[in-house]
């Protein structure tokens, strides 16, 4: 129960709070016991009754649906543009702190700028600069454009973990020989660690759910991914309900490993600064 500062329980904001994780944990619920139903089981019972008989027909049916292939296509095009964001935001956040000149502090007004840039009011000239690339229909065709759109929050985010580094840490390195790399690499990544894994998590998890690129830059099935394959599996499975609920459910797998991992960071990098 919830206690207020004065050490009375707080009932209504008890209350408040069950009922709030009852709206969540409701249709996690009701998605992961439909997967586990036959087609037949899915019309014929009550919806929130787990089933009496479980069955993993429609995971298998999902996997031999080339599930694995757009899971891989999903986990290259989030590892690479996770990793381009973070390094190239990490250069860019070390450069706006510490330069302090009248070309770093436009440089990051730049990315303040970009901020306000809505991605789908891009959307026409990103697709005629990637086809005069020759990228379309490949997956460095999503990786590019959702690297550029998550650069200006990941540059702003360091760049704030980076200001509360002090000075002195930098000044000692450069006095013991250190260049700008071997600061970046043994005192700037160690120190804003948490706020890296916390802008690589919320970054992945933008890709991962990524629609609009990958159904306006890709075409073939070989380069289709996750979200776009559930998309084609409503169409493909019409009524069967179960298969599409399994499929969303191995979807979510590899977002709730990467949260198991790197809870701890991410919580570290959220709450940073409130105590300063």
């Amino acid at each position: 129960m919830v206690t207020r500062p004065h050490g009375r329980p707080n009932v209504a904001g008890g209350l408040a709070g069950f009922a709030w994780l009852l709206v969540v944990l409701v249709p996690v619920y009701y998605v992961v016991i439909t997967s586990l139903r036959d087609q037949e089981g899915f019309f014929s019972s009550n919806p929130l009754v787990p089933p009496s008989e479980p069955t993993l027909d429609s995971y298998r049916l999902v996997l031999e649906n080339d599930f694995l292939r757009y899971l891989a296509n999903s986990v290259v095009v989030t590892l690479a543009t996770v990793v381009i964001t973070v390094a190239v935001s990490l250069l860019a956040a070390y450069y706006v702190v510490r330069a302090d000149s009248r070309l770093s502090r436009l440089t990051y007004r730049s990315f303040l700028l970009g901020l306000a840039i809505p991605l789908q009011a891009t959307i026409i000239p990103v697709y005629y600069l990637i086809t005069q690339a020759r990228l379309y229909d490949t997956l460095l065709a999503i990786i590019l454009p959702s690297a550029a759109f998550a650069i200006p929050l990941t540059v702003i985010i360091l760049a704030n973990f980076l200001r509360d580094v002090p000075s002195e840490l930098f000044e000692s390195m450069r006095l013991d020989g250190a260049g700008h790399w071997r600061m970046v690499w043994s005192l700037v990544l160690p120190l804003v660690r948490p706020a890296v894994v916390t802008v690589a998590v919320y970054d992945a998890l933008q890709v991962w759910n990524g629609f609009l690129f990958p159904l306006i830059l890709t075409q073939s099935p070989d380069q289709r991914v996750l979200p776009l394959a559930l998309w084609s599996f409503q169409g493909q499975f019409t009524v069967n309900i179960p298969a599409v609920l399994a499929a969303v459910v191995l979807s979510t797998l590899p977002v709730l490993a990467l949260y198991v991992l790197g809870r701890r960071q991410l919580v570290s990098g959220l709450t940073a600064g409130f105590g300063r």
